[in-house]
């Protein structure tokens, strides 16, 4: 679990440090809204009433509801100068029996986990609940709200309930009611009599969600008969790629300039092209070249040798000469 607040339990001058946990979690299976023919997600845009144009998240603010067409409009800057004292405390009122809670007035349950330096004045506060049998009331800020709710134990942890308001509970008001309704004394013993024979002690696991089995059933065998529909491509994905394309092009572009290049990274892909291509040319104009001056090459040396071969018995001779001469 991940802690979702962070804060103080403060009863007199007693300080516990602790994270706020969610205690319950749905178990709903869930659905979105698709196209029936194709199984396309079904989107839904945030529209102006008054010109019709789609509106950003940044440019919506709560309003307020005077009746009558007007709207006082309220912004993050009106709700930031709201106090909120108790924004990182949970700050104990007073000690009441727990019979005296009425259940109606519970709404959400979170886990109350102590900070390593305050487990025990933690369990101080949790064996003195258990032992006088009474809950702790307190007021406590979450999520921009300030909350009445109840500190009470729960296997050996304490337990955070969030409470609603006196008045957010609605009166039971039904005239049917109000008439002179009553059972006869036969009809309410035999009545006694049915609650005899169902009663039992509460054990919760013994209770399942038959519908969410059944619906998950539903699901599986779909699966196994490989009843799934995958939406195709939308037309919007292209346009995705080219702006991340875009995106990619700009980035390579000014890491480029980061560098002191100035060259755009596509005609540096074109120009390494064509320098290869300029290298394979001259490589195959080198190879011609040096295939036609090899004959040159050969012939030069031929004639070189033949004329040594002339020059040499002519250097023989000047010594025969010299001979007869003497």
């Amino acid at each position: 679990m991940r802690a979702i607040w962070k804060g103080a339990v403060s009863f007199g001058l007693v300080s516990i440090a602790v994270r706020l946990y969610s205690a319950t979690e749905e178990k709903d299976i869930r659905f979105h809204q698709v196209h029936r023919d194709d199984g396309g997600r079904i989107k839904y845009k945030r529209v102006c009433s008054i010109d019709g144009e789609e509106v950003s998240y940044d440019d919506i603010a709560k309003g307020y509801d005077l009746g009558g067409g007007e709207m006082v409009i309220l912004t993050d800057e009106d709700f930031a100068d709201l106090p909120l004292t108790t924004s990182r405390a949970i700050e104990v009122l007073e000690f009441v029996p727990a019979e005296q809670v009425d259940p109606i007035l519970y709404n959400k349950a979170y886990y109350l986990e102590p900070d390593k330096t305050a487990a025990k004045p933690y369990a101080l506060l949790r064996d003195a609940l258990t032992n006088t049998e009474r809950v702790a009331i307190v007021k406590v800020a979450l999520r921009q709200r300030e909350q009445l709710a109840t500190l009470r134990v729960r296997e050996d942890v304490l337990v955070l309930n969030t409470m609603l308001w006196p008045d957010e509970i609605r009166a039971a008001k039904f005239d049917i009611l109000d008439e002179d309704v009553s059972a006869r004394p036969a009809e309410l013993a035999m009545a006694g009599s049915l609650i005899e024979s169902m009663a039992a002690d509460f054990d919760p696991a013994t209770y399942t969600d038959n519908y969410r089995e059944a619906l998950q059933e539903v699901i599986d065998a779909k699966v196994a008969g490989r009843e799934v529909v995958q939406p195709e491509e939308t037309e919007e994905a292209p346009a995705a790629a080219v702006d991340l394309m875009a995106a990619l092009r700009a980035s390579v572009e000014r890491a480029k300039a980061a560098r002191g290049e100035t060259a755009p990274a596509k005609p540096a892909a074109k120009k390494t092209t064509a320098a290869k291509k300029t290298a394979s040319a001259a490589k195959h104009d080198s190879e011609d070249e040096v295939a036609e001056a090899t004959p040159i090459k050969r012939t030069a040396a031929k004639k070189t040798t033949t004329a040594a071969k002339k020059a040499a018995p002519a250097k023989k001779a000047t010594p025969a000469k010299a001979r007869k001469s003497a």
